[in-house]
């Protein structure tokens, strides 16, 4: 057990918050190179970062690397990476095919602003796995998807309204998570996830404005929080009969079969939106959909819509793609499917087997804890002990060799195997063992 744990079982920790503090005592003890670079950071870079869901007190950890799905801190602490970037690193830190082909372009020149053999190859292996994509544009983030995959649904139906649901999370500028946000200036109403029978009330009620609604097929940042079939199902009807378009924000849930969460569900958009792992861990996003609604792209006819961008078909996404996709067949898809699904199966056993208010949700190799029982089907505001709780998970965690995202989410990389899922496993039972007291119903 760690000297974290010990500490717990010993009765010194008997409060929450006394063992958050001691969590991040021991943390910044162990870090001081990190809390150097922090300290550094914070004179040029407000908060002392770009990337605000890297911030978490007392300083983040600073990587100085990683290699298969391991990671090494700037302090030598190397841990087991189930953060997986977000669901961005699926191919983990040194994928030798999606290294080569990177090399590969770098080798025949960088900036060619000029069309290249490899963005038509990409676009055709990205449109044979999706059913519902036809065409496709790509972007430089799953942000600038979903906002361009917007700007045509709303250019198609002469509609400006949008309608995205709690808890949704469509990139920084498209953020519906609790919390502070920055967003588009975009007319948009809020849903509640898998309640078919309010959102079709909704979408009837701004049936004359609303033009494109938007979803993810999985809550990521909310919570890993899966929709229910028949939700998916009801909203691909009642959008057809409004004239709406239906976007399927797939850019984290796309990792779950070769074709995606519209493929496992049997349910097809009318535009897809994509990104993170797409293009092998390179900056990427894609949308796209059906012929004749992707044709406002079309310059060969006239009156086309301008989509630019400099970097949208850069050769090292591009080629990153194409390894990418030749890469994770479908086989490969299915067993990390299998993979996630065993492991988010034995860690409810193990808090099952200890009497805790925790549980795992999620698909596949996607998973979060929440500290809270009952069924979870749509994002519900956290309490403050389960925001304590889950702060305490991730040191706990962080402590054992495991690093997670701050919010406990975790997304399998391939190099994943089970030996790691039973590490992750170990670690868990300690913690539901070693903080069996202060883990009650935080609901």
């Amino acid at each position: 057990m760690s000297p974290l744990l010990d500490a717990a079982a010993d009765g010194r920790n008997s409060t929450l918050e006394a063992a958050i503090a001691e969590a991040h005592a021991g943390y910044a003890a162990m870090r001081p190179r990190s809390a150097q670079l922090h300290t550094e950071a914070l004179a040029t870079l407000p908060g002392g970062n770009t990337r605000s869901n890297l911030f978490y007190r007392p300083f983040p950890t600073a990587m100085a690397g990683g290699e298969g799905c391991h990671v090494t801190d700037v302090d030598g602490r190397t841990y087991l990476d189930l953060c997986g970037e977000y669901t961005a690193g699926l191919f983990g830190h040194s994928c030798p095919g999606i290294q080569a082909a990177l090399h590969a372009a770098i080798d025949q020149g960088i900036g060619l602003a000029a069309v290249g053999e490899n963005e038509a190859r990409f676009s055709r292996l990205v449109c044979a796995r999706f059913p519902a994509i036809d065409q496709i544009r790509f972007t430089n983030s799953g942000t600038e998807a979903n906002l361009l995959a917007l700007a045509l649904a709303r250019n198609h139906t002469g509609r400006g309204g949008v309608l995205a649901f709690r808890g949704g999370y469509h990139g920084s500028l498209l953020t519906f998570v609790a919390g502070a946000a920055m967003n588009a200036p975009l007319p948009v109403t809020l849903a509640d996830y898998n309640d078919l029978a309010g959102t079709v009330a909704l979408l009837h009620e701004h049936r004359e404005t609303i033009g494109a609604v938007i979803i993810e097929p999985m809550q990521g940042s909310g919570g890993c929080i899966p929709a229910q079939r028949d939700f998916l199902s009801g909203l691909r009807q009642v959008t057809s009969d409004l004239g709406m378009l239906l976007i399927f924000d797939e850019v984290m849930t796309s990792r779950h079969t070769a074709g995606g969460l519209q493929q496992l569900h049997g349910v097809l958009p009318d535009l897809t939106t994509l990104g993170k792992y797409l293009a092998g861990g390179m900056g990427i996003g894609a949308f796209g959909g059906k012929a004749s609604v992707m044709a406002a792209f079309d310059a060969t006819r006239g009156g086309a819509l301008t989509h630019s961008g400099t970097f949208n078909n850069n050769v090292l996404s591009m080629a990153g793609g194409v390894a990418a996709m030749e890469m994770f067949d479908a086989a490969a898809a299915d067993a990390l499917f299998a993979r996630g699904e065993s492991l988010r199966s034995g860690l409810n056993a193990i808090c099952a087997r200890h009497s805790v208010a925790l549980q795992f949700t999620g698909l596949g190799s996607m998973l979060q804890p929440h500290f809270r029982t009952g069924p979870i089907i749509r994002a519900v505001p956290a309490s403050a002990r389960e925001d304590g709780l889950r702060e305490l998970f991730f040191f706990d965690m962080l402590a054992s060799g495991v690093a997670l995202a701050r919010r406990g989410m975790a997304a399998l990389s391939l190099p994943v195997g089970d030996a790691h899922c039973q590490r992750f496993a170990a670690a868990v039972e300690e913690f539901c063992a070693s903080r069996a007291a202060l883990i009650q119903d935080a609901a």
